[in-house]
């Protein structure tokens, strides 16, 4: 577990609540207020209460389309004529996709070639122009740059970036809105976008509601950034959660260093054991991301008798025919 250390060099000024409650207003009528559920039998397997926000069921089946939306929405109509472009693993890329469509704007969207063709195909239903490159941030963002450059469009980031980051908190505004006294809300961590926003929410909105971190021990830059106070870097990226391979960046990390209470990472085996029990046990179809969240509560039960614990399920955008069990 890595718990705040130290503060870093980074600006500490956070956003305010009045663009978290903006934000919101924004998304109204864009996004789907996704169900809370529960199952006793993990209350029991806990030995707590455990509340699950359900974005697996969000428009495009992930919480990104809300950050993708938000960001869209503050985009002059001029950035928007132009297009926008991304570079993503799969769920940004279709959250911005769907989001475009919706407002009637081009977008490009950088995929690495690993990416399962499940997410691929989506984005292009959706309407939008994939272009593949190798699995590195390196060559996401040097095509992202390309595209940028020969079409004039507006890049956006899936996760170091402020709209995004507003966006995502509503997932957890709401969710503090549909349970009362939630101790903790744990959230996968990759880019640190929905973590980021999570913290805001929590920060403002939650009746002394700790935003805890989960991430895969394979990709564990988090982590070490949440130890050290300085962004760090993964030489590997060898973990079933695809969408946990990215890394930190200077707009997210200071509010995650800020307000963050702790990180906490799971192996691949305990990420795919949380995923089966949502099948199995709550018939939730979830993508490996967003097991790791309920892995990390699982793994550190001891911790949390008797309190009432929420999860964010990130997502549900899963290759099925390459389930891992």
């Amino acid at each position: 577990m890595a718990n705040k250390s130290h503060m870093t060099d980074y600006p500490s000024h956070l956003p305010d609540k009045a663009q978290l409650i903006e934000a919101q207003e924004q998304l109204a009528t864009w996004v789907h207020q996704t169900p809370v559920l529960t199952s006793s039998y993990i209350n029991e397997l806990v030995g707590a209460q455990v509340f699950f926000k359900c974005e697996q069921l969000q428009r495009m089946g992930a919480f990104k389309m809300r950050g993708a939306t938000k960001a869209l929405l503050d985009l002059s109509p001029e950035q928007r004529a132009q297009g926008v472009v991304t570079h993503s693993s799969g769920n940004f890329g279709q959250a911005v996709a769907l989001a475009s469509k919706m407002m009637g704007v081009t977008a490009y969207v950088v995929m690495p070639d690993q990416t399962p063709q499940v997410k691929k195909a989506a984005v292009r239903g959706y309407g939008a122009q994939v272009t593949e490159c190798v699995s590195t941030i390196e060559a996401r963002v040097a095509m992202t740059a390309q595209i940028v450059s020969e079409k004039g469009a507006t890049p956006l980031h899936p996760s170091n970036d402020l709209s995004v980051i507003l966006g995502n908190a509503t997932a957890a505004m709401e969710f503090l809105n549909q349970v009362s006294g939630l101790d903790q809300i744990v959230v996968p961590v990759g880019g640190g976008g929905l973590l980021a926003g999570t913290a805001l929410a929590c920060h403002y909105f939650g009746q002394e509601c700790l935003c805890i971190g989960a991430e895969p021990e394979q990709v564990n830059d988090a982590f070490r950034s949440l130890q050290t106070g300085v962004i760090q870097h993964n030489t590997q990226t060898n973990t079933i959660a695809d969408g946990l391979k990215t890394q930190l960046g200077d707009v997210n990390f200071p509010i995650i260093e800020s307000l963050v209470s702790a990180i906490h990472c799971v192996d691949e085996q305990e990420i795919v054991g949380a995923m089966r029990l949502l099948y199995e046990r709550m018939k939730l179809v979830v993508e490996p991301s967003s097991a790791v969240a309920l892995a990390a509560v699982l793994k550190n039960h001891n911790l949390l008798k008797g309190k009432n614990i929420g999860i964010i399920l990130s997502g549900g955008n899963v290759d099925l025919s390459a389930l891992p069990f």
